[in-house]
């Protein structure tokens, strides 16, 4: 695909790009070479290739959906600095 001045002109304003006339030229060649080595790997047969989201291999541990209260009350408690029946006490600051 090869891209003229005046495409790439559009594409520089949608992207908020200011980009000097002069420019616009060998900018619109390096956009179509990088067009064109896209519509080349489109061409490459991927169909015996399973998707892969890591190239690590990576087990995603999972827990039950429980509801829980986090079995760590008191530590959480602990960070406040007033604590009253198992809440935080925060001073009032609506009238």
């Amino acid at each position: 695909m090869s891209l003229d001045k005046d495409t790439v002109k559009t594409i520089a304003f949608l992207a908020r790009v200011q980009v000097p006339d002069d420019q616009l030229d060998p900018l619109a060649g390096e956009l179509s070479a990088i067009l064109g080595w896209i519509a080349q790997l489109a061409e490459v047969d991927t169909s015996g290739v399973e998707p892969i989201t890591s190239v690590a291999a990576l087990a995603q541990h999972h827990r039950a959906d429980e509801v829980t209260d986090g079995r760590r009350r008191d530590a959480v408690l602990a960070n406040a600095p007033h604590a009253l029946d198992d809440y935080y006490a925060v001073p009032k600051v609506v009238e």
